[in-house]
């Protein structure tokens, strides 16, 4: 390898795809997660479901509500373990004082995007979202039905 670093590759272990239906992602943000070690065990072995789950700024901190972790072994989890608690979000001052500003306007939401691994740590991608509107959603639809007629016409020749 003649003294180079291998450069580690992000692998994505649980998407929100609901989410960026639902909603218009203007900006994104990414934090680690405090979780306990049968949990981080867990996420990568793919056992986590971010169908649902939001981010709430509490108390100047930030928490992943309601996000799925079940159990890696079932066996050796904790008996008074909650597969649904709050996680909380490792983030600087600086960003969440930006994320309360921006989270009191009305109609933005804090979503999570999706979890991944970076350098061996677990990252949460969440995005400040604004709904969309059914026509909006609609409109999507029938682009990318359009696109893929149109792909299929200009293989057809």
């Amino acid at each position: 390898m003649n003294g180079m670093k291998m450069q580690q590759k992000a692998k994505k272990l649980a998407e929100n795809r609901k989410a960026l239906y639902d909603y218009e992602i203007l900006e994104t943000y990414e934090a680690g997660l405090k979780l306990f070690g049968h949990e981080v065990k867990a996420i990568k072995a793919g056992h986590i479901s971010l169908k649902g789950s939001y981010v709430v700024i509490k108390d100047q901190e930030a928490f992943l509500i309601n996000s799925l972790i079940s159990p890696y072994q079932e066996k050796n989890t904790p008996d008074d373990y909650d597969k649904y608690r709050s996680r909380k979000l490792l983030l600087r001052k600086k960003e969440i004082q930006s994320l309360i500003g921006k989270s009191k306007q009305k109609g933005l939401t804090l979503i999570p995007i999706k979890i991944y691994t970076k350098k061996n740590l677990i990252k949460l991608e969440f995005g400040i979202g604004k709904g969309k509107r059914e026509i909006d959603k609609r409109q999507k639809i029938k682009k990318r039905e359009f696109e893929i007629e149109k792909q299929r016409e200009f293989r057809g020749r």
